[in-house]
């Protein structure tokens, strides 16, 4: 790190008008010419990312049944009740794909 002679201000690494590389006061103005060698040798830029609130993750734990359930036969257990969903898996112009998920055992199947 280091520090405007004039302001005492945070010196950020840039490029002059020649592309050259330079530390470079944002509240007054000054620059110091730093050659590329010290720049990468002498000085490290680091960036620290801080995370709020709406960049928080809620996590479940328990499983969250939102699913319909419907009385259908599992082909594993026997059980007759499943959980089920449609989802469109051909052509638009055919019927869709019933899946079905038993309550107690979990297997899944599916009906054309």
């Amino acid at each position: 790190m280091e520090f405007c002679p004039k302001c005492g201000a945070l010196l950020m690494p840039g490029e002059d008008e020649e592309g050259k590389l330079v530390l470079r006061c944002k509240s007054c103005g000054y620059v110091k010419k730093v050659d590329k060698n010290e720049l990468e040798n002498t000085y490290r830029i680091t960036h620290r990312i801080t995370h709020g609130p709406h960049d928080e993750m809620i996590v479940v734990k328990e499983e969250v049944r939102t699913l319909p359930i419907a009385k259908v036969k599992c082909p594993k257990c026997g059980n007759d009740r499943a959980y089920y969903w449609q989802l469109q898996t051909r052509r638009a112009d055919e019927a869709m794909t019933t899946f079905y998920k038993c309550v107690k055992c979990g297997h899944t199947w599916r009906k054309y």
